[in-house]
Parts: C-alpha cells; sequence; structure tokens
C-alpha cells in the first residue's frame, strides 16, 4: 500500500510535471543556485590564493570575457539543476505508479480468487 506521502507526491507531479519542464521556469528557479556558484568563482578570483593564476588573470584577462564566462556558468548550472531535479521526479513518479499498479494486480487477483 502506497503511503499517504506518495499519493500526495503523485496528485502534485500530475498538476504540475508539465509545467516544471518548462525551460524558462527552470532557468528562473535554478537562478539562485547558479549565481551562488559563480559567486564562489569569483571570490576566488578575488581573494588571489593562488599567485601565479591571479598575476596571468590580472595582466591578460578581459572583464567583458569574465562576465560572459560568469553569466554562462550561473545559466548553464541553473538549467541542469533543474532539469536533473525534474529527471529525479519523474523517475519517482513512474515507480509509484508501477508500484500502484502492481499492488491493484495483485489485490484483483487475490479478489479473483476468493469465491
Amino acid at each position: 500500500m502506497l503511503s499517504t506521502q506518495d499519493e500526495a507526491f503523485i496528485q502534485y507531479w500530475e498538476k504540475n510535471r508539465d509545467r516544471e519542464k518548462k525551460l524558462l521556469r527552470q532557468l528562473f528557479i535554478g537562478l539562485p543556485l547558479g549565481l551562488l556558484i559563480s559567486g564562489g568563482i569569483l571570490l576566488s578570483l578575488d581573494l588571489g590564493w593562488y599567485t601565479r593564476a591571479n598575476m596571468v588573470a590580472n595582466s591578460q584577462m578581459n572583464p567583458y570575457v569574465l562576465i560572459i564566462a560568469v553569466a554562462a556558468i550561473a545559466i548553464f548550472t541553473a538549467i541542469f539543476y533543474k532539469k536533473y531535479k525534474w529527471d529525479m521526479n519523474e523517475q519517482h513518479y513512474r515507480e509509484l505508479l508501477y508500484k500502484k499498479q502492481q499492488q491493484q494486480k495483485a489485490e484483483s487477483a487475490d479478489a479473483a480468487k476468493q469465491p
């Protein structure tokens, strides 16, 4: 028997799975995580813990390239994270549906055997 939590997830995912799959929604919801990772990269560059890389970056780095790279990393991370999360929810949903179908088959077989 499925728990109430599993039943609630099945109902939620049936209603929201198409909405969660949209690219813009994935981008906007995942963007804070992407910006957090990009911020960590910028902080790492700013702290200069690797002095040789810091010297090369200060002498040869174009700030526009850095801005584009940070934005690309943030966007990629945001979309990738939300797509991964969607796939995990979809897999969980399908596993629960399969489990529910197997339980219904077992119950109908038991009901048919009893006189």
